[in-house]
């Protein structure tokens, strides 16, 4: 079983990322949960985590972190994500709160008391991440890998170049790129594959309770997808935690990737080396490409999971 630490904003695609591992408890135990200003300002997307996790009564700790990149002012993802960070269903208030303690402290403790090594999830700007390992880096020796969503060899979205979770902080991002710790990208060219179609999303509102929150977040989610030109919507955040559960339904190639943090175009660009001999050892396997229809079925079937536990205790 892998240990994870979950760092998230959500964010619609990081609700059901959430989703995805709290359906799986015999392959994941969350240690934790922590949360960083990205799609919408701290408390908000806070606001949001613990909501979902009441909803699902899933009481797993969670801690606020960063409020803003490392470098300048917070830019957010509203014209996604709308004015909560997660619009579209009203959650009922949380029945729990955040600990008493930074994201980064708790982190560091949840790491150093786990038996054996911790997996961290990014599924947001990098802040957390870097702050934690530039300032403990004795941690990096027990975690065992980063699978994040971030970036795109290929394409951008925020810019021409940037994916929105690096652009928003790309000086963290390069310290974690550098960290020497194993990673796994779920980067916009496997992202924008892993697209759920509208017959898809209208079928989960026929089923149970976490199936129609899920079906309801992508009604709106959809609109900003369409906006970019896509058919269906992409499932972002959790191809880097179906990874974990099935890497052998993606595609990928081990690059040496580094973030760009100065170019007027290019700020916030993972730049992967991919010519026939690089000149630098690989330190990321990017995620190319994915089985689609297998992926959508993980996501079906982890739901079913929920909606009958949820059935069960309501």
């Amino acid at each position: 079983m892998r240990q994870i630490i979950i760092d998230c904003d959500p964010g619609h695609d990081d609700a059901i990322a959430i989703l995805l591992a709290l359906a799986h408890p015999d392959e994941l135990k969350i240690l934790g949960m922590t949360t960083v200003g990205g799609n919408q300002v701290l408390d908000k997307i806070t606001d949001n985590a613990l909501k979902l996790l009441s909803y699902v009564d899933a009481p797993i700790p969670l801690a606020k972190g960063a409020a803003g990149p490392l470098l300048g002012k917070l830019v957010t993802g509203e014209e996604a994500h709308g004015e909560t960070g997660m619009d579209g269903p009203i959650l009922p208030s949380s029945r729990y709160k955040p600990l008493d303690v930074h994201a980064v402290e708790f982190m560091l403790n949840l790491i150093r008391n786990a038996e054996g090594k911790v997996t961290l999830v990014p599924l947001a700007p990098l802040t957390n991440i870097a702050l934690l390992l530039t300032a403990y880096p004795e941690v990096k020796d027990k975690i065992d890998c980063i699978s994040l969503m971030g970036g795109g060899i290929g394409e951008g979205n925020v810019t021409a170049t940037a994916e929105f979770n690096i652009y928003v902080d790309p000086e963290a991002a390069q310290i974690v790129y550098q960290s020497g710790i194993p990673i796994v990208m779920s980067g916009l060219d496997v992202t924008n594959r892993a697209q759920i179609h509208a017959v898809e999303i209208e079928e989960l509102k026929r089923r149970g309770k976490a199936s129609v929150l899920v079906g309801e977040l992508l009604d709106f989610y959809s609109i900003y997808s369409k906006v970019l030109g896509y058919d269906g919507s992409a499932l972002h955040d959790p191809c880097a935690v179906a990874w974990l559960l099935k890497p052998e339904i993606f595609r990928s190639e081990a690059y040496h990737v580094e973030v760009e943090t100065k170019g007027d175009l290019t700020r916030g660009m993972t730049v992967a080396d991919r010519r026939k001999k690089p000149t630098q050892e690989a330190n990321v396997r990017v995620l190319l490409d994915v089985d689609r229809d297998a992926f959508i079925r993980m996501i079906t079937e982890a739901l079913d999971v929920l909606d009958r536990r949820l059935a069960a205790t309501n």
